[in-house]
């Protein structure tokens, strides 16, 4: 499942996770990265499926970890395998999981049978190509705070793998907008999927082209590298004045659980607040009037605990409580990290803002490196009034040559599929729901 940044991906798979649950059927919830991870809700595909860290695995390395109880016990136990943001994927990394899942179920079809939902748009931030260590054994990747870019592979997304030819998805491409509904900039972002990006878009940006001195201060900004983030946070809270409150991170269950949680948290281990710090929400509470990316002020601290009050853009007062990030497998919790639901937002990475919608960004794309870059910080935005743009260079606006020919391809795929499923009744379709179903009680 493919389509725009704010088309409706997350909302349609989490739509089918609880027609699945509704049903007894619990499916497996994985993204790429641990920060996609703690926004679904689920765990990373690296670790659901025993690989971990391994950037290569032989048939003896494949058979150990098939074999290992947790894992071998939960594929065996899964009907229903999602993987979101399968863009940010290598490919080699979906082969070894696919080459797992036959060997745990024993069971050669692809994926040993499991129904599997890929869910990404490849336009926006491509894997990541770690370093590799020499002093490390063989197979293993490098420490994950010294990733660098390299050349790019041959090969570099989910879609080369064998086990993607062999799954032959069906694929189903999201065309409504959800996110955006300013015509102009809509207008910006699909000329930057299509390679069409004109002077004519330019002439738009250059509109929303300002300095730092006089972009608003509430507004996230967004920049390529995290020094230029740590620095502008750091900064911007030691100017206001008042005590320093600080909210601890706790855990619960074994350390290596707890660390991918707590890298995948937007939350930081340590937050930092004072009166008037400028933060957004890292976590979906539509109930309590807020999801990941709102953004708001703090307006004081609660007598009795401390816990931050927070004034929203829209001018809701909510008292924010801690909330947790998990992992569960088999409805069992196997561990959880406990924070507030907040972080710093004068400054936020490119990287960390994937995923997120916002009111209004301040960007910086002087310094974007790699495809998509771009088009991801400025597709966070929901209208260009909200876009400050301090600077760009010739990356920002482009996207990967290769995925805009993929892109047709993924489209025309979607529309066949689209047309036979329009064929079919609704009589035939129920019954293959119904057969569905059956077939996962069973197992």
């Amino acid at each position: 499942m493919t389509g725009e940044p704010g088309s409706g991906k997350s909302y349609t798979i989490n739509e089918y996770v609880r027609y699945l649950r509704a049903h007894d059927i619990e499916p497996a919830i994985t993204a790429s990265t641990g920060i996609a991870a703690t926004q679904i809700g689920g765990m990373t595909i690296h670790s659901w499926s025993g690989i971990g860290i391994h950037t290569e695995l032989d048939k003896h390395d494949i058979h150990r970890i098939a074999s290992s109880k947790h894992v071998n016990k939960r594929i065996r136990g899964t009907n229903v395998l999602i993987i979101d943001e399968v863009s940010m994927l290598p490919p080699k990394t979906l082969a070894m999981v696919e080459a797992v899942c036959r060997e745990a179920r024993q069971n050669y079809e692809p994926f040993g049978g499991l129904q599997i939902i890929l869910v990404g748009d490849f336009f926006q931030l491509p894997p990541i190509i770690k370093k590799k260590d020499e002093n490390l054994p063989a197979g293993q990747a490098g420490d994950p705070d010294q990733i660098v870019l390299l050349d790019e592979p041959e090969a570099r997304f989910a879609y080369d793998s064998s086990a993607w030819t062999r799954a032959h998805p069906v694929t189903c491409y999201l065309t409504e907008q959800h996110r955006q509904d300013d015509k102009n900039y809509l207008g910006i972002l699909s000329a930057i999927r299509d390679n069409t990006f004109s002077m004519k878009h330019v002439k738009h940006l250059e509109d929303r082209r300002t300095t730092y001195d006089k972009v608003p201060n509430e507004a996230p900004k967004l920049f390529s590298h995290n020094v230029d983030v740590d620095l502008v946070n750091k900064d911007m809270l030691s100017q206001l004045p008042g005590e320093l409150m600080e909210f601890t991170m706790r855990s619960y269950g074994p350390a290596g659980l707890v660390a991918t949680l707590k890298k995948g948290c937007l939350s930081p281990e340590f937050l930092n607040l004072k009166v008037g710090a400028s933060i957004m929400f890292t976590k979906n509470n539509p109930r309590a009037g807020f999801v990941n990316g709102t953004l708001g002020i703090v307006e004081g601290f609660r007598e009795d605990d401390n816990y931050p009050m927070i004034r929203t853009r829209r001018g809701q007062l909510i008292t924010v409580e801690p909330m947790d990030w998990g992992i569960e497998e088999a409805g069992m919790s196997k561990a959880t990290i406990i924070q507030m639901p907040l972080r710093l937002a004068w400054a936020i990475t490119v990287h960390k803002s994937q995923g997120m919608s916002l009111d209004e960004a301040v960007m910086d794309l002087s310094e974007v490196f790699e495809y998509g870059q771009g088009y991801v910080a400025l597709s966070r935005v929901r209208r260009l009034s909200g876009v400050h743009l301090i600077g760009w260079n010739q990356r920002a606006f482009q996207v990967h040559p290769e995925v805009i020919f993929k892109e047709k391809e993924f489209q025309i795929s979607s529309g066949l599929a689209e047309k036979e499923f329009k064929e079919l009744s609704s009589k035939i379709i129920a019954q293959r729901h119904e057969f569905f179903i059956k077939i996962c009680l069973e197992k």
